[in-house]
């Protein structure tokens, strides 16, 4: 029996082994999308094996004990279906998307991947060196290694500080038989939603779920222990970049909390033209092309990120003003700024409403971290009614819990010791780097 979901549209039903199964009626639409999410991510990663959830997501699509490789991409493009996945931190998905009369049939084709990979020798030998080309792609972009540096000065050596794309030494030494330990101890009931959005029949689609998924065994949520927040300063030199990239951030509560004040507050300081971050660092001093504002909200943890690239030159200036902004915010808020980034959040809430592959992802995770559908009503309300005086207590807080700092490119000498400088000279340096 389908359980009552936090709108009218959406449904949800548990199987007895706690697989999850939500759909999200959206009957204007002639296609539908299914995805399978699962509670796995770097994040339940030790160290030894890093990496190991993306090169899962990598290699299901390579055969199961069914399908070899090419009819599996046979099967979905014969339907005309997009096939896609991806790995994160707190969670792996797998999508399909097509024609909504064939939404079942995506459950089971699905259910076949997830469940039943067979993970051939020579299909993960062939793999390794794609994923090995995808690292050093991924190696070589300076924002992509902020952010992993940004995450170790964030988390230390916490799991959620790994990258989910992991550390070239494990992606060589994998073997077959890792891969299958990891997805049999991770991949269980009480860690998997199986869900769907389109022109879709909820009882019909559990029961293709039931078919497929009912056998998997129940096992425990994988939890993460929140990390503690350390802060401080990396940085990396990397050769034939022109520019100097930084990602600064601070600690904010997690999807647990389920507390709207850092969206806002993200929104605030830096969404749109016309926010304190893209008019004083674009507009009023040419200090950079684009710098970006974001409250990344997942399982055990939060972060607070401001990212920029500017001149070598103009780092010092740069990173002076990102921090004068920030403690501006923490004195006091403008109404026209906490209007305006109200207004932001609530038009993107609601043009996410017509983005199915946007929904399933945000039910599959309040069913997987928080045990239920969030409303969106709610959860609109409760935006609205932050505060200016929560927003600035929100920003006072973040600076006393002090900064982590990542600064990659053309970083030139004496960067490391300068940007200390500053962080200590604004308030902002880490407690255990102010004395």
């Amino acid at each position: 029996m389908a359980e009552p979901g936090a709108a009218p549209d959406t449904c949800c039903t548990t199987l007895a082994n706690g697989v999850r199964v939500v759909t999200i009626a959206m009957p204007q639409l002639q296609t539908a999308s299914v995805s399978v999410f699962v509670r796995s991510g770097s994040g339940h990663e030790r160290q030894a094996l890093n990496g190991i959830g993306h090169v899962i997501e990598h290699m299901v699509f390579k055969g199961t004990a069914q399908r070899d490789a090419k009819r599996l991409n046979l099967d979905a493009e014969r339907l005309g279906a997009e096939v896609n996945a991806h790995t994160d931190k707190d969670h792996t998905a797998f999508h399909m998307r097509g024609l909504a009369a064939d939404a079942g049939l995506f459950v089971r084709m699905l259910g076949d991947l997830v469940q039943h990979a067979t993970f051939p020798e020579a299909e993960f030998e062939r793999e390794r060196e794609v994923l090995l080309h995808e690292f050093t792609e991924d190696e070589d972009d300076p924002m992509a290694s902020a952010y992993k540096l940004f995450d170790r000065a964030c988390f230390g050596l916490h799991p959620l500080a790994q990258p989910v794309i992991g550390v070239r030494r494990n992606i060589e030494r994998f073997a077959r038989a890792d891969l299958v330990a990891h997805l049999q101890r991770l991949y269980t009931g009480a860690n998997v939603v199986v869900a769907a959005a389109g022109a879709v029949d909820h009882e019909a689609i559990v029961r293709d779920a039931e078919a497929c998924f009912g056998a998997m065994p129940r096992g425990q949520p994988n939890l993460i222990a929140a990390p503690t927040w350390l802060g401080g300063l990396k940085t990396k030199a990397q050769a034939g970049s022109s520019q100097t990239h930084c990602v600064l951030g601070f600690s904010i509560p997690p999807l647990q909390a389920d507390d709207p004040t850092g969206a806002v507050a993200a929104a605030l300081l830096g969404e749109g033209m016309s926010s304190p971050l893209m008019d004083q660092l674009r507009e009023q001093r040419g200090l950079v092309y684009y710098a970006a504002c974001s409250a990344d909200v997942i399982d055990s943890c939060g972060q607070f990120v401001v990212e920029a690239s500017t001149s070598p030159a103009q780092l010092d200036e740069c990173l002076t003003a990102m921090a004068g902004l920030l403690r501006a915010q923490a004195q006091s808020i403008a109404p026209v700024d906490l209007e305006r980034a109200r207004n932001q959040i609530l038009v993107r809430r609601l043009r996410g409403l017509e983005k199915p592959g946007r929904r399933l992802e945000e039910a599959a995770l309040d069913l997987l971290v928080l045990g239920r559908l969030r409303s969106r009503e709610q959860g609109l309300a409760r935006m609205r009614a932050v505060s200016a005086e929560q927003v600035r207590q929100a920003f006072e807080a973040m600076l006393a819990d002090g900064a982590a700092l990542a600064i990659t490119g053309r970083v030139a000498r004496g960067t490391s010791d300068r940007a200390q400088e500053i962080l200590l000279a604004q308030g902002l340096a880490a407690p255990a780097t102010r004395h």
